[in-house]
């Protein structure tokens, strides 16, 4: 981890010694960087991960949708190479998972397949651009390393608990909706036409625990994704049944709210800043065949949104400020 980090790793460490009865001196904590060469880790380090690592996950990267690209081509595309590279170097490497994104299909529109990542159509931001090209990178070790990639969708929440570590995405419209429920939730900005992917982080966590340990994995790429998202319009009718014990009354055109949301006043109203504005109007769908098919055999399925959408709710009432 980044030297910042390291208490609160620390401190995490402690907490899932304890609660999984493992002696603490079974985990091993490493400062260092991605974007620097070998990770930044001493030679002491490097080579005890070399010799000693049989797993890697590979989740840092920059999520933030404002980004800039040299920030974004530093961490998340160099970095993914500084990570592959020593990666080739682990001596018994059982599984090398990247976790990718379910947005590298960018701009494309219509079913998105599991089996699909090369494409033309363009991005709506440099963090979708530079995890499609991080992407590319760790395809490249197909054929020469035991790789898993996983593309989740939008993730929440924890279903069971409705934890999460920030409000973003779906959160906005929850946020929104919190201010006048009575008022606002009469008037439904969703429409029927865009179906927007959540998915729980816990369904996330163990889909790919699960997946990581199964063999026949290799050389796989799942979308993490719910096989059956709910429109915009549906979203915000659980949304508001939730928050007033009814549905919406009217539905606001399509086109009217995107281009009201695109205005500069608008993130001051609803919450939702300009460049999240498009994910609640892209037309993809992600196919989920693979991942459903590996996953049915463990018993781990995407739950339905209107399942755990109070537990999201009642967080956001708890905390509500993250």
């Amino acid at each position: 981890m980044q030297p910042a980090f390291l208490e609160k790793a620390q401190r995490e460490c402690e907490r899932i010694a304890a609660a999984s009865a493992t002696p603490l001196e079974n985990f091993y904590l490493f400062e260092g960087d991605i974007t620097e060469e070998n990770l930044g880790l001493p030679a002491e380090d490097l080579e005890f991960i070399k010799r000693e690592a049989s797993d890697v996950f590979h989740l840092a990267a920059v999520y933030d949708l404002a980004v800039e690209r040299d920030l974004a081509m530093r961490v998340n595309v160099e970095g993914t190479r500084n990570v592959n590279a020593l990666v080739r170097q682990i001596e018994n490497l059982n599984r090398y998972n990247y976790i990718s994104t379910c947005y590298v299909a960018g701009k494309r529109t219509g079913l998105i397949l599991e089996t699909e990542l090369e494409h033309d159509a363009g991005f709506r931001n440099f963090y979708e651009e530079t995890k499609y090209l991080a992407e590319l990178e760790v395809e490249k070790l197909r054929t020469e390393l035991p790789v898993t990639i996983y593309r989740p969708s939008v993730v929440v929440g924890d279903s069971r608990t409705g934890e999460t570590q920030k409000y973003d995405g779906i959160y906005y419209l929850i946020l929104y909706l919190k201010k006048f429920p009575s008022i606002l939730s009469l008037f439904n900005i969703g429409n029927e036409r865009v179906r927007l992917n959540l998915v729980p982080v816990d369904f996330v966590v163990e889909a790919i625990a699960a997946l990581s340990k199964d063999e026949s994995a290799w050389g796989k790429t799942f979308q993490i994704a719910d096989p059956n998202p709910l429109t915009t319009h549906a979203l915000f009718d659980a949304i508001s049944e939730k928050l007033t014990r009814r549905k919406s009354a009217v539905t606001i055109p399509a086109g009217m709210v995107e281009s009201s949301l695109n205005l500069s006043v608008s993130p001051k109203i609803t919450g939702l800043p300009t460049i999240a504005v498009p994910y609640f109007f892209i037309e993809q769908t992600y196919d989920t065949n693979l991942a459903g098919e590996f996953l049915a055999p463990h018993k781990i399925a995407c739950p339905p949104f209107p399942a755990y959408v109070n537990n999201l709710i009642d967080f956001v009432e708890k905390n509500p400020s993250l």
